[in-house]
This record gives C-alpha cells, structure tokens and sequence, in this order.
C-alpha cells in the first residue's frame, strides 16, 4: 500500500512542465504567427514575464497618480 502512495505523490514530468506559452494569445492582433517567430520556449517563457512585469508597473504607477491626487 506504501507504493502505491509514493507513485501517486511523484509528479509527472509533463504536469511539472506545465502548459506551453502562447505568444499569440498574449500578444493579439499581429499578423504573423509569435509562436513561428520564437520556437524555443525560454524564449517564450521570458516574453510572457516580461508581459507580466509590464502590468505590474503599469498598476503600480496607477496607483502612484491616485495618491498624488
């Protein structure tokens, strides 16, 4: 019964990947395929945070105007 419990507790290789990043998703409206453009996935990966970090500054300048208000 152990072992059983252990193999339900190892992670699969793909679930600890994860799902791949979209350029195309995160990006809309260009006209050619992201995804074609940055095959590598590190590549991908460091778009998408850098997406992310765009939005954090972006909230936190917001919210720097409404205290100056």
């Amino acid at each position: 019964m152990e072992e059983k419990e252990d193999q339900s507790l190892q992670v699969n290789p793909e679930e600890k990947k994860g799902r791949e990043v979209d350029l195309n998703h995160l990006f809309p409206g260009k006209e050619y395929d992201l995804n074609r453009l940055f095959p590598e996935e590190g590549t991908r990966k460091l778009l998408q945070d850098v997406r992310r970090n765009r939005r954090e500054i972006e909230r936190f300048i917001k919210s720097l105007n409404i205290e100056e208000e």
